[in-house]
Order: C-alpha cells, then structure tokens, then sequence
C-alpha cells in the first residue's frame, strides 16, 4: 500500500538527515537531488519509451541499486552519474557531487554503509506514474527537500530558493493564465533553483517557453535538474552574471520576453563589477554604486516586449530612497511603467529577515496609466518555525485584490499617480504613506468614565454584528443618557444570551447550510476521483466556490472560511486524495502493518493495536483513522466505554481521596504507608499484621474498606480496556466488510464535510467570542463612575485610618 505523501517526505527527509554526516545542508542538498534526478529519470524511462532524456546501460538507478553494499559503491556512482550526464548532454550538470568524498561520506565501510543505505531510500519512491501538472510525487517531493535545504542551509546559504507561497503570487500576478499561449514566452534573470520559474509555468496550462539565467554554478546546476524533472527538458537556462553578462541578447540587444520574474539578491554591492555594456538598460539613470536593487529592476524592464509585464521581489528601499534611485523611480512612474506595488511580511525569505515588496511592471498602456494599485499584505502571515509563512487565504486574498483592483480599507487603494507626484510625496512610494493599515485607536471616554453607560460610539463601531442581528442589541442594552447605554443584563450572561439569540442561531444553522450545499455541489466529483485527476485542479474549483458562496454572508471574512478548508486540505485531503488515486478507494482504506525500520531509525506510531505483549498486531488507518470508523459504525459501543471509563476515573479518585483523607500523619492509614507511599501491597500486607496484633478496628476498617477500593479500581479498568479490545478488533473486522460505496460515504461524509463543517463553525464561533469580549471590556472599563470610585476610596481610607488609630497612630 502507499504511504501518505506527506509520510512519505518526512520519512525522506530524516532517513536523509540521519545520514547527511558532516555535511552541512548546502552541501548535502546536492547528494540527496543528485540521486533524486537519477531515480526519476530511470522511472520515467520505464514508463515512457520516448522520455527526452536518455538513460544508458550503466547509466540508471538500478545500476546503483546492484551496487548496493559494494566497497567501491562510492566509484560506481560516480561513473553510473557521469554516464547519464555524458549520454543528455549534462555535464557539469549532475555530476557535480562527487560520491566518493571521503572527508563527506566517510572512509571504507562508513561510506558504503551510508551510501546504500541512501540508495535503498530512495528505491522506496516510485516516480512511473509521475505527472507534471505541479501536484504529483516527484514535484511535491523536490519542493518538501528544498524548503528543508534552504531552512537548515543559514542565511548566506539559503537563496537559492524562492518561498513556493511567494512564487504563487508572482506567477498569478504577472498575468499568466489558462488563455496564454504555448509560444509566449517567461524569463527569470536570477533563476537560482528555478522554482518561481516553474510555479509561474504551471499557471499556464498549455505551457509556455521558458527562459533563465543563473550566476552561482551549483544553483544553475540545480535549476537544469528541476526543468527536467518537473518535464520541461526544453527549458533554456545559462549561465553568468545577468547584469554583466547577460546571456539572452541578439544583435547586440536585450532579447525581451512577454513576461519576467525575478527574486535577485538584494541590495548587491558589487553589482557593477566587470560592468561595461549597459545594454541600453539604464537609460532612466545608473543605480548607486553600492546597490544594485535598481539594476536588476532595469534589466527585467528592458527584457520585456512593448506589452510584456513582470513582478520583481526586491527591498522595501526601492521604494523610498533618494539619490539615484529616487530620479530612476521617479522616470518610471512618469512613464507608466509601474502597475502596482504589494508590500510581504518581513521574515519570508532564507537569505534574509528583511521586508520585501513585488514590483509589478507593465509596458502594455503604460503611457495612459494614471495610478498605481498598491497592497499593503504585510500582516497577513503565519509563524512557521524559525520563519514566517504566507497562508493560503493571504494569497488568495492578495492575487484577488491586486487582479481585479479591489480597493480594500486599510489593505489596498489605487493611488492617483497626481498623488504620488505632490510635492509633499514627491514620487515616494512607502506604503504607509498610502495605505494607513493600523487597527484604529480605542479612545477612552472621559464623560462615561465620570457619569457611566457605554458610549454610544463603541457600540455603533460594532455595527457589523447590529446589521447581521438587528434585535440584539435591543436585547442586550438599554439607553441611559443621550450618546450612552447600559448592558442590559448581568456581564457575565452576555456570552449566554448572545448564543441563544434566535438570529445568531439562524446565522449558524445558515452557514451550515451553505457549507452543505457547497459539499453536495462537489460530492460527484469528489466521489470520481481516480488515478487521473488532477489535485491542484480539483481543490481550485473547491476553494473558489467556497469563497463565492460565502462573500456576500455577513460578518464572516470569507478568506478565513476559505483557510479553514485549504489548512485541511494540506493536512489530510492532500494525502487522502494521493492515496486513493494510488490506491483506489476500497484498498487505500485497507489497514496496513506499521512500518519498523531499524536500518533508518524509522518508526510510526499505530493507530490500532491488537492483542498485547510480542504477538501485538499494530496497524495503521491511512484514509479512514479508527475514530471515523467508530463513529460511523460503533457510536453506541463506544458511549458504552465511555460510561466504563467514566466509571474508571471515578474509581480511581475514590481512592485518591480517601487515601489523601487517612494516608497522613497519625491517621488510619498512617502504619501502611512507607517513605510516605501508599500502595495495594503496603495495604494488603498492613492488615495481615492488624488483624495478627489485635490493632484498632477503626485502622482494620479502614484498610479492608481501602482494599475494596483498590479491587473497584482494578474491575472498572479492566472492563474499560476489555471493552475497548473488543471495540479495536470489532473495527479492525469492519474495515475487511466495506465495499467502496461505504468507503467514499464514510470518507466524504464522515470525514471530509464533518470535518469541514466544525472547522467553519469554530469560525462562528470565534465571532461569538470576539464579540463578548468587546461588550465585556466596555462594560467592565466603565462600570464605575468618578463618583462611585471616590465614594468607594474614601470608605478604604476611612479603614485605613482606623487600622492606624488601633496602633496609636495618629
């Protein structure tokens, strides 16, 4: 059976680290991708016979498996690569890695150990059904290790890779699409790996012709391999500097392209070195010196056609430093040039913690342009370990208002470009100087801080809540003065009353109804999944309905709906869907034996375990986890062992608490316990020497009605755990029983809607507390007037005064 892909990756990447040895991750990264070349190819040799890439005898992944505990595995690797770079023209290319480094890989039996056993890990992938439309095994697999490279590889090691969230934006922004042309072409003058190249690519479904250049050797390197294996063998990626040695010219000119990305270095101080050919690319004024942020920005610009566009990623100081660059800035906004700006989140990218923004270009009617649409995203993000991370709902929140010019308050607004040019901006383009993102300031009220009641203003601020539940309000306040209310019941029943509303209740029986709806609009094509669908297609035509059908509800941010499903979706559907187009349905939810691998220290936890001791059968539930099953199947046994272990836990505290009542120090207990213990056997073996001694029969009740205890305790447990042995193996039979109808009802029901469903109702009910949390703060911050406050102080002085009086102070 498959293991989930997401298993599976995590599996990859600590096998990998396990064995990595001295070897930082930048240096590691070229090993572990070498290898990952040669086993795709091999695969895709097998399955296509007209693959573009050649695969020699002596020249294939199974040449490598045959060298597997061979002393002199590291020499045959070498020379089984170098054969298959030598047959595709790709030397240099993947050659690169020398497998019989010692002073890496370690000397005689540690470098064949380590060797094969990387080999025997990556034989566990299967890449023969491989596809290229950007959610298959092997595209999936290169994204998950080069994130991890680049995060383990530090900040001067760690550019070769542009965040995938970052790469999506770019791509969709730039105005690629389904209707682009296959002859249209894309250029990355700073390429690194080629990964915004590819994410850019695979928004055209067609395909388009791409272009790169590269200046590190090891990075282009990297990049020829990853055009291959996500099937665009034809990529043209060189090699060189791009400012002073660009690759694409012709007849002494800039090629240009229709569309252009980049993520260049930022803020390069050697830019110019060896410069002496601009290329005519400077035109509107040479960058300083000592950056050369604008240098790049220039060369993407004239590296476009009279209607071509780009997206550049690059510093926040492009957009507001003086000097050279504000003249360069100023020309280009004059000419049209810039479309828009969109302000990131700092901490996004490997190299650095900086703030970024994407500078989007447009030569097409650039001369009748009369504004610049500008995002300010920079707080929409997650942490995500060391680093933030942009979320799906902050993508597809960006690439909505940036494509279709949505002016959001205190997120996005096109700014008249008369505006830009006031002398009081002077052609700066800092965000904050147009876009005021800040929460608005919550002002105290003097007047109800002296006479009380809640300004009237603070609660007209929550009219969003008023407009979606009109008679609310009326039930929970009450007027008290022009301009002023009072909370019309206790603040502690706010959160009550509010849950008990007949509209708050209609607005969640609604959303549960659109959510349904939505569900059953999609289940037949939910229910068609097969080896042949596509995810990222499939999960696009989800989330967009999702968001459709929940823009015009109130209240909810229809982008935090949308969240909820894409977190599931990376989380578990992702893998449920691999699995089932792998697997089928019936056998994807067949239990498998867990996966022990001493050889890679590889362990999973069960899910279900059978019987006890060595002969314990331990399984896993990929697609359908014994809690769905139990719950489809078995609800009334297991509010039965609910109810034991209820009965358990009751038990238990019996004994705790009457232990903690005699168990102490001259009590009835006190003569069983040892080094202030108490168990069965001290207890036990105690009322053996009572009974013999003639002991206080208060003690002798005592310790018989404690052992009564214990022996409750001990029958509760085991009846709980009988009956859940006998649940486990009841569910473990059922999973056998299903046909594949009952498989996809419990999967798509059960499991996807039910999960789905909850996940947007904690969004409700996040409303709910959000919303109780205001009204409570307001009632609480003017709940005592000036007067009430002087009259309590003063009767806390009067006390004061007397406690003083009692110790003769005067």
């Amino acid at each position: 059976m498959a293991l989930k892909k997401s298993d599976l990756y995590t599996s990859l990447w600590k096998s990998c680290d396990e064995l990595r040895g001295g070897m930082d991750a930048s240096q590691y990264k070229d090993y572990i991708l070498t290898l990952l070349f040669v086993k795709y190819v091999s695969d895709k040799a097998k399955a296509d016979p007209n693959s573009l890439i050649d695969v020699p005898a002596g020249g294939s992944f199974d040449d490598m498996l045959a060298a597997k505990g061979d002393k002199e595995i590291g020499d045959r690797m070498n020379k089984i690569i170098a054969a298959l770079a030598e047959a595709n023209g790709l030397q240099k290319v993947i050659d690169l890695a020398d497998f019989n480094d010692e002073e890496k890989l370690g000397k005689g039996k540690e470098m064949q150990d380590r060797l094969s056993a990387l080999v025997g890990i990556f034989n566990t992938l299967d890449f023969r059904g491989s596809r290229a439309e950007g959610d298959d095994l092997l595209g999936d697999a290169y994204e998950y290790l080069m994130r991890h490279f680049a995060t383990e590889s530090g900040k001067s090691k760690g550019q070769f890779y542009t965040p995938a969230e970052v790469s999506r934006i770019l791509a969709k922004v730039v105005g690629i699409s389904a209707s682009t042309k296959q002859d249209q072409t894309v250029y990355d003058p700073t390429c690194g790996s080629g990964s915004l190249l590819l994410k850019v690519a695979a928004e055209a479904p067609r395909g388009i012709t791409i272009y790169g250049q590269e200046k590190d050797n090891a990075t282009w390197a990297l990049s020829r391999m990853n055009m291959i294996l996500h099937g665009n063998e034809v990529a043209d990626i060189r090699k060189g500097d791009t400012i002073t040695s660009p690759q694409f010219t012709k007849n002494d000119q800039l090629r240009s392209f229709d569309f252009a990305v980049a993520n260049p270095p930022f803020s390069v101080k050697s830019w110019s070195n060896g410069l002496d050919k601009d290329y005519g690319r400077f035109e509107f004024g040479k960058p300083p010196e000592k950056n050369g942020d604008y240098a790049f920005l220039l060369h993407v610009l004239k590296s476009l056609k009279s209607t071509g566009k780009g997206a550049v990623i690059l510093p926040h100081g492009v957009l507001f430093r003086g000097g050279a660059e504000a003249r360069i800035r100023t020309e280009l906004l004059k000419r049209g040039y810039i479309r828009g700006i969109i302000g990131l989140p700092a901490n996004l990218f490997y190299g650095t913690g900086i703030p970024a923004c994407i500078v989007v270009l447009d030569k097409e009617n650039a001369a009748g342009r009369t504004g610049v649409f500008m995002v300010d995203a920079s707080k929409g993000f997650i942490k995500d370990g060391n680093k933030n991370r942009l979320r799906s709902q902050d993508i597809h929140k960006v690439v909505d208002v940036f494509n279709k010019q949505t002016e959001v308050d205190r997120y996005s607004r096109m700014v008249p470009l008369t505006e830009i040019a006031d002398p009081k901006n002077d052609y700066n383009l800092n965000i904050p100087r147009y876009i005021d993102s800040s929460e608005p300031e919550d002002i105290q009220d003097l007047h109800a801080h002296l006479h009380g009641g809640i300004p009237e203003r603070d609660l007209d601020a929550l009219s969003p809540f008023w407009d979606a539940f009109p008679q609310l309000r009326a039930e929970l306040f009450t007027p008290n003065r022009p301009g002023y209310s009072d909370l019309a019941i206790d603040i502690t029943a706010v959160q009550q009353a509010i849950l008990d509303s007949t509209e708050f209740q209609k607005f969640s029986t609604d959303v549960s109804t659109i959510v349904g709806d939505w569900f059953a609009a999609h289940r037949n094509e939910l229910e068609a999944i097969t080896a042949d669908t596509k995810p990222n297609d499939l999960i696009a035509a989800l989330g967009d309905d999702l968001l459709a059908r929940f823009k015009p509800v109130a209240l909810l941010d229809e982008y935090s709906v949308y969240e909820q499903l894409m977190t599931y979706w990376h989380s578990v559907i992702h893998d449920d869907v691999f699995l089932i187009m792998n697997e089928g349905w019936r056998d994807a939810a067949k239990p498998r034996k867990t996966i022990e691998d001493k050889d890679r220290k590889l362990s999973e936890a069960p899910d279900l375990v059978v019987g006890s001791g060595r002969s314990a059968a331990k399984y896993k539930m990929d697609l359908i986890p014994p809690s769905v099953m139990v719950a489809a199947y078995f609800a009334d046994y297991q509010t039965h062992i609910d109810e034991l272990t209820t009965a358990a836990e009751e038990a238990a505290r019996a004994v705790e608490e009457y232990t903690e009542e005699h168990a102490v120090e001259d009590g009835l207990l006190a003569e069983a316990m040892d080094d202030d213990k108490i168990s069965k056997a001290l207890i036990t073996a105690r009322l053996k020497d009572a009974k013999k001694e003639g002991s206080d029969p208060d003690e002798v009740k005592a310790l018989q009605h404690l052992i009564k205890l214990y022996e409750t305790e001990a029958a509760e447990k085991k009846a709980a755990k009988d009956a859940q042995a006998a649940l486990d193996l009841a569910a473990l039979t059922q999973y056998g029983e299903l046909n594949e109808d009952d498989v996809k009802a419990i999967v798509l029901d059960d499991k996807w809607h039910a999960t789905i469903s909850n996940r947007i109702a904690g969004e409700v009910n996040s409303l709910t507390l959000g919303l109780v949390a205001r009204i409570q703060q307001l009632g609480d911050r003017y709940a005592e007037t000036l007067d009430e406050l002087d009259e309590e102080l003063a009767i806390l002085d009067g006390k004061v005064i007397g406690h003083l009086a009692d110790m003769g102070i005067k």
